[in-house]
């Protein structure tokens, strides 16, 4: 299979390729500068210039392709979410996701299946809620950013093609992501739980997001929104006594809300907002996860306790 990423770059993105590439599966990568050689990519990955504004330039890639997976978005937690931010934020994921669309509408033939990025954020602050794929969304930045988002590819459905939509978790990896910015403080004796602690915060180990990501690319029946998430989601407390057990550190400074919301303003909702999210389509497609529980997850990026 021959797969056109957007967003390869990323963490998500590069863990992707290496996932599936040893399976014989080839990859061309969109990227805003292609003559730079991205760290964690292998080097014959082919890489094409990003070029919105010239969607006949995307189409002739998008004619080779058996699938496509946008992973388009400035990263939420780079910065404070003033309006410049917010419209960065916006047009990475939204005008980006817009720009695929009318590219794959001129594409023929076109790949039949898109795997279309999106977050667990799309639900908003819903406290102890259980949240599968049929809750609705919530009314937050975050929450409203995420619908238009998972929208900007709606209309390739109208082009007979399967969309999948994914609403991915806090990533755990060594590699980047969430767990070496919460480590640190931890291993600095500094760490603690971020406001009550209460706030869920949904998760899942790198190798069964790139996995579930395989599954879905390849099981034909799935279509529409799917959460990436471990099974057991686990809230903040929880998390991060979790890692401090395997660092062999405390964690007893607890961050106050206000303190949280006076350091990073608006944005703050992403470590305070409550998402108990489970993967319940995944399961019942069959997806089996290789780290079901926090422990397990842990064990195998940290070592054992």
């Amino acid at each position: 299979m021959h797969i056109v990423l957007t967003g390869g770059t990323g963490l998500i993105g590069r863990a992707f390729v290496a996932h599936l590439a040893p399976q014989g599966h080839t990859f061309t990568v969109f990227t805003r500068h292609p003559e730079k050689q991205p760290a964690g990519l292998p080097p014959d990955v082919q890489r094409v210039k990003w070029t919105p504004q010239d969607p006949n330039a995307l189409a002739r890639v998008l004619r080779q392709a058996d699938a496509v997976v946008n992973l388009m978005g400035e990263n939420i937690a780079a910065g404070r979410w003033n309006a410049a931010r917010k419209n960065a934020l916006y047009a990475s994921r939204v005008e980006n996701g817009r720009a695929l669309a009318s590219a794959l509408r001129l594409a023929q033939p076109r790949p039949p299946v898109l795997l279309q990025a999106s977050a667990v954020g799309y639900y908003g602050d819903r406290g102890n809620d259980l949240l599968d794929e049929h809750a609705p969304p919530g009314d937050d930045f975050l929450a409203r950013l995420c619908v238009d988002w998972e929208a900007s590819t709606s209309s390739v459905e109208g082009l007979g093609m399967r969309r999948v939509i994914l609403r991915t978790g806090i990533v755990l990896s060594r590699e980047g992501g969430a767990l070496p910015r919460m480590m640190r403080p931890i291993q600095w004796g500094l760490g603690g739980p971020l406001g009550a602690g209460n706030q869920w915060m949904p998760w899942i180990h790198i190798h069964d997001q790139v996995a579930a990501m395989s599954f879905l690319l390849t099981h034909e029946e799935a279509h529409g929104p799917f959460n990436l998430t471990a099974p057991q989601p686990v809230t903040n407390a929880e998390l991060t006594r979790a890692i401090a057990r395997k660092l062999h550190r405390p964690a007893f400074l607890r961050v106050p809300a206000w303190a949280l919301r006076l350091a990073f303003g608006e944005m703050s909702q992403v470590l305070l907002a409550s998402q108990r999210a489970l993967p319940q389509r995944l399961l019942e497609l069959g997806f089996q996860f290789r780290f079901p529980t926090l422990d397990a997850a842990l064990d195998d990026l940290l070592g054992q306790p």
